[in-house]
């Protein structure tokens, strides 16, 4: 019999996070199962998780032998999968207990809803970026660049950016255009109907570039808020961030050239391509200047 959830977990050196991470599932529920896809990782992660979770005979790992990426591994999660809703989870989250089913509870309520995301929280219980969002489309995005966000007053809906997380948290579930890639239950018929994530993103923008798709299909993309979890964003990535920031920016111009090529003017697009690339330069220089000015000081 398949298991009513199939949570799937990329990891890529995530040391002790990923232990915790499929702890807390675990705890969440029996009807389900959790399958890790490891990109390669070169620390102790996959070890650490045999040792804890040993005897767990709902967990399946999938080794790769490099580093595929993101949407690949979750691809190949996917098409592994059993359950008839697939969860996708970063492996430095914890969920709460009631996580889980009150996400499912929201999916199984109105058979228009494709994918919901819960209210992603930082360690100190304060709203993670990200986590609900509009599309941030070409204009959008240069509002948000240049902080046009204060021209509100004017025009509330013209002077609007894409982030969700600055506005006040709604009582009830809500939908959105986008939530995070960190947590996405996902229906197995809009899976189907709408297809596998883009294998053109490495890391980060599939996660939106996927709700857009899901949008496109007339799928509902739900945010929970009474659905919490903790996210330590950025531990698997801490290694190379460089590789990482490159990988973001590059999924973002991926992004804009996909879906808003054919709708903006080419001025406007060249103007938030050149924001994007500005933005990638700040910050190389900064993190030059951060290893520097740290050797200077360990030299004293």
């Amino acid at each position: 019999m398949s298991p009513r959830i199939s949570v799937i977990i990329v990891n890529y050196n995530a040391g002790m996070e990923l232990a915790r991470c499929v702890q807390s599932v675990a705890e969440s529920g029996s009807d389900l199962e959790i399958i890790v896809v490891d990109n390669n990782s070169q620390d102790k992660s996959i070890q650490q998780l045999g040792a804890c979770c040993h005897g767990e005979n709902t967990l399946r790992i999938l080794h790769n032998k490099k580093n595929l990426g993101f949407a690949v591994a979750c691809n190949q999660g996917s098409l592994a999968a059993t359950g008839e809703f697939l969860l996708y989870l970063n492996p430095d989250c914890i969920v709460e207990p009631t996580t889980m089913l009150t996400l499912l509870q929201c999916l199984e309520n109105d058979p228009l809803v494709g994918m919901a995301g819960g209210l992603i929280l930082n360690h100190d219980g304060s709203e993670q970026r990200g986590c609900r969002r509009a599309i941030p489309t070409p204009w959008k995005s240069l509002v948000n660049s240049f902080g046009l966000k204060r021209l509100a007053r004017l025009n509330r809906k013209f002077f609007s950016d894409f982030r969700l997380d600055r506005e006040p948290l709604p009582d009830t579930p809500v939908q959105v255009d986008a939530i995070s890639g960190a947590c996405m239950l996902v229906s197995r018929k809009a899976f189907t109907d709408v297809g596998p994530m883009d294998e053109g993103y490495f890391l980060h923008c599939e996660d939106l570039d996927w709700c857009m798709q899901f949008g496109q299909r007339g799928w509902q993309i739900m945010f929970v808020p009474q659905a919490r979890l903790f996210h330590s964003k950025g531990s698997c990535s801490a290694s190379r961030p460089i590789f990482v920031e490159w990988s973001k920016h590059k999924g973002m111009v991926r992004f804009y050239k996909k879906f808003f090529a054919d709708n903006y003017p080419w001025p406007m697009l060249w103007l938030v391509w050149l924001g994007i690339w500005l933005r990638f330069g700040l910050f190389l220089a900064k993190h030059f200047l951060q290893r520097l000015f740290g050797r200077g000081q360990k030299g004293d």
